[in-house]
Parts: structure tokens; C-alpha cells; sequence
């Protein structure tokens, strides 16, 4: 596949110069795709200029949500460059780690951002705003004079982002146009699209979760409207007013919805709902206030979606995550690497366009791949239709006693109790039993709950070795910014308060 040659926006506004292409929510403001296509130029001459007329190898963008990342996506795209995707909530310390392994040319911040880049990256800094410090040059003064556009491979390198962290260093993922292509193509397969369509990003867009609509929506020639931060009732407030047919959310952000008394909107086709498992009671919800909820499995090394499951899947086949998407082979393996047995389950395997090249460190990558793909590290299994359930982390299991504890078994048991909205579940060092099994639990608002309670309703349904021998209850559970359980955090709180 040789396609395509150009970047993305550039295609669109030569086939559909006059349909709105981005919408900035917070501000009401809009751009056409024609308008978009010179914000694009722009930025793109602004970053040679910046990078000393020179096509910079990778860009550095440490820059909250916000319109201006749509662009400069897309800007270092037309380059031919890559974009180092910077969380800007890390710390100056991480950051400076993951500028180091990425060794961006340039950067580009914004004023919140600013100082923080100045002190992580001593090469070109410049700002989307009017810049406050002496080193930081504004962007939009500069001018390398008109440039050439690259011309774009599959294998190009697109994006550097790093995955969440939940149980060690963050790692450094590598996407190409090709994995992007391949993932908005698979997606559109499953969701449907409409020229009308209005996708609301309002994920953070250093994460894959919150970038892939505004690469989906130039491929598709729809509308993305970006909101700078999620809050329940503005939200809502944007859904409706904007006319979104469809929005990515983690369920926690969805519950918050709810809560709310939001009702979707006819014009609402679906609500993508990744990042973390979703809860059965966050579901039925959904189904009862009619809200398209589509629960998906996926990964920054896929560039999103891996497994997507219909409202109607949803409904019949409780805790399914559906089908792989078009060209996603998912295989199931054991600890031997052979295939599962038949309704088993066995690590996720993933295979096919939309997966990764490799990660920043050749050996990151040879450890993460085998004969059949990318091993996820993910416990999954499957039924006869291909329907997949994805229950806990590989590296999550317990051993506690010489015994074998899966941690998904004791979080489902949890969940099943009336009172329990959500737990989760990890092992604790034992001086006896090399683990024991402990539970983080968030109960049902505004209901009190015993840890001898939570004890008794487990032995009724596990094995001895398999009951949480440890209980703490919270509010919410510690989650990363892009919705998953951070099991650092987790570990912390229930070792608050002693062993």
C-alpha cells in the first residue's frame, strides 16, 4: 500500500475544502477543512523555521488539549516529522527522562508549559501563545519561507507516545502513518461514519485515546470537536449544544455523566467507552437512559482499538469487549506460548496493520513480540464466535502459598456483591505466604460496608487462598490519565495503615 502520499488534511481540503473540519468548543470557534489546510502550512513552515530551515526528525509538543495539537499533528506530518507526544502532568524529572530517549529537534509548549520545557530541553523551544521567557520563541512569528511537503510511506513514522505506567517506566511506543491509517480504517468498519459525523475528543491528546478521533475525523472528512477538559455537566452541555454523534470516554467519566441526569441525544450514534474495564452496573445504566455505549479493548500499541463490542453484544453477552476489528488477529496463548485450549484462558496476542513496529529500545521490542504478534500481557478468553472477555494483567497474578490467584476471578466475585460498585485486586508481600490476596473496594454511594461483610461474601464464592486477607475502601480507585487502574497507587493504599 502506497497510500498515503500526503498528509491527511491536505487530502481533505482538496476533496471537501468547504466542510467543517475542527471545532474548538471552549472558545465556539470553527474551522473549514480549507482553513485547517493553512493553519496546518503554517505551523509546518513555522517548525522548519524553528529547526533552522531544516525538516525537524521529531517535535516535542508538551501541550495540554486544545485545537493547536490537532494542527501541529498534522503540521509535522506534512514535514515528513514525527510528534514526541509529552504529558503535561509528569513531572520536569520524567519528562526530562522521556525527552532524553526520544531526542526530539524542537519543541513547542504553550504558556502553561513553558517554564517546564525550558528547564527539560535545551534545543529550540517555542510557544503557541505569546512566550514569557526570554528562550522560548513565539511560533507563529516564525517563517522558513514556503516548504516542501514530504512524501508519506506506510512505514513513516508518525507519533512517539508513551503508555501509562501502571506497573513500571512508561514505555515509548512507535506508531507509523500506516498503524494510524489501519486503525481509523478498522474503526469506521465497526462504528459507521457519516459525513456529518461530530466525534468529541475531550480525552487528553497525549494520550492515544484522545488523538485518535482527530486523526480518524481528517481520514474521514468529518467534524472533530475538541473540549480542553472533561466536566460532567460542560460536558453534557457540549454533547448536546454541538450536535456530537459520537465521543470517546473511560467509564469513570461516563458514571459522572450519568450522575448528572444527562439523557444522549438522538443525534449521539455512540459513545466509545476504553481505557478500563467497564463496569456491568455502569452498563446497564446505559441501557436503561439509552446510551450507545460501545466497551472496547485496546491498546497504545495499536493505536487504539483492538476488540469493539456492539450495544447489542453488550447486552447479550455480559462483559464482553465483542469481536477483533477488520485485519486484528487476536490469538490466545498459554505460558508456553502454544495456543490456549478451546474456551480457555491465555495471554492476548495481537497481529496486524495496526500494531506497532516496535518500541524506542530494540530489546523493549524483542521481548514484547513473538511468533504470533505482540504479547499484551493481557488474560483474556474467547467463546465460540470470536467474542473476546479480557480479565486482568498477566504480570497481575497472585501467588500466594505455591497457589495461583487470578485477580479478575476476585474482582468479579467483588462486583457481584449489591454493594460494591468496583474493586481492585493485587498481592501484598508476606512474610509467610509470599503474598496475600488484598483488595482496594469502592462501595455503592453513600452505603456502609464491613470488611467482615466483604469477607464473608467472598469465602461463599473462593477458595480459601483466594480471599482477600486484606480490605481498604475508597471513594474512587487510583486511575492514570488515561482511565486504567494504577496499580502503584493501588499498592500504596492498601499498605496505608500497615501490613
Amino acid at each position: 500500500m502506497d497510500w498515503p502520499v500526503e498528509d491527511l488534511v491536505a487530502a481533505r481540503a482538496a476533496a471537501t475544502p468547504d466542510r467543517t473540519a475542527l471545532v474548538d468548543a471552549d472558545r465556539d470557534d470553527t474551522q473549514s477543512y480549507r482553513e485547517y489546510d493553512a493553519a496546518v502550512g503554517r505551523w509546518a513552515t513555522a517548525l522548519a523555521a524553528l529547526s533552522d530551515g531544516d525538516e525537524p526528525g521529531r517535535v516535542a509538543v508538551l501541550i495540554d488539549t486544545r485545537p493547536a495539537v490537532a494542527e501541529l499533528f498534522f503540521a509535522a506530518e506534512r514535514l515528513g516529522s514525527s510528534v514526541v507526544s509529552l504529558n503535561v502532568r509528569l513531572t520536569p524529572a520524567e519528562l526530562t527522562e522521556q525527552v532524553e530517549r526520544t531526542a526530539p529537534d524542537v519543541l513547542v509548549c504553550e504558556r502553561d508549559t513553558e517554564r517546564v520545557a525550558l528547564e527539560i530541553f535545551d534545543g529550540p523551544v517555542a510557544s503557541v501563545d505569546a512566550p514569557e521567557r526570554e528562550r522560548a520563541r513565539a511560533l507563529d512569528t516564525l517563517d522558513g519561507g514556503p516548504v516542501e511537503p514530504a512524501t508519506l510511506s506506510p512505514g513513516t513514522e508518525q507519533l512517539v507516545v508513551f503508555t501509562s505506567g501502571t506497573t513500571g517506566q512508561p514505555k515509548g511506543v512507535r506508531l507509523t502513518v500506516g498503524n494510524l491509517l489501519a486503525s481509523a480504517t478498522a474503526s469506521a468498519f465497526r462504528l459507521g461514519v457519516s459525513p456529518g459525523d461530530r466525534w468529541l475528543c475531550c480525552l487528553p491528546t497525549y494520550h492515544m485515546g484522545g488523538l485518535a478521533p482527530v486523526v480518524r475525523s481528517a481520514l474521514y472528512g468529518s467534524t472533530a470537536v475538541i473540549q480542553r477538559a472533561f466536566d460532567a455537566e460542560s460536558t453534557a452541555a457540549v454533547l448536546d449544544e454541538f450536535g456530537i454523534t459520537g465521543v470517546s470516554l473511560v467509564p469513570t467519566m461516563l458514571t459522572r455523566l450519568l450522575d448528572t441526569g444527562w439523557e444522549p441525544s438522538e443525534q449521539l450514534r455512540f459513545v466509545l467507552l476504553g481505557g478500563a474495564p467497564a463496569p456491568a452496573e455502569l452498563l446497564v445504566r446505559c441501557r436503561d437512559r439509552g446510551v450507545p455505549a460501545y466497551p472496547t479493548y485496546g491498546m497504545t500499541e495499536t493505536a487504539s482499538q483492538i476488540a469493539t463490542a456492539t450495544p447489542e453484544q453488550v447486552n447479550a453477552h455480559e462483559g464482553t469487549v465483542g469481536q477483533p476489528l477488520v485485519n486484528t488477529t487476536v490469538t490466545l496463548v498459554d505460558e508456553d506460548g502454544d495456543p490456549a485450549p478451546a474456551g480457555g484462558r491465555g495471554e492476548v496476542v495481537v497481529s496486524g496493520p495496526t500494531v506497532t513496529p516496535g518500541y524506542l529500545e530494540p530489546d523493549v521490542t524483542d521481548d514484547a513480540f513473538g511468533p504470533d504478534g505482540l504479547h499484551t500481557g493481557d488474560i483474556g478468553s474467547r467463546d465460540e464466535d470470536g467474542r473476546l472477555w479480557v480479565h486482568n494483567r498477566k504480570d497481575d497474578r497472585i501467588v500466594t502459598g505455591g497457589e495461583n490467584v487470578d485477580p479478575g476471578e476476585v474482582v468479579a466475585v467483588l462486583r457481584d456483591h449489591p454493594d460494591i460498585r468496583t474493586a481492585a485486586v493485587v498481592g501484598l508481600d508476606d512474610s509467610e505466604w509470599g503474598e496475600r490476596v488484598a483488595a482496594l473496594v469502592v462501595p455503592v454511594d453513600e452505603v456502609s460496608l464491613s470488611v467482615e461483610n466483604v469477607e464473608s461474601h467472598c469465602r461463599e464464592r473462593l477458595a480459601g487462598f483466594k480471599c482477600p486477607r486484606t480490605v481498604r475502601f475508597v471513594d474512587e480507585l487510583p486511575r492514570t490519565a488515561s482511565g486504567t487502574v494504577d496499580r502503584a497507587r493501588v499498592l500504596e493504599r492498601l499498605r496505608e495503615g500497615g501490613e
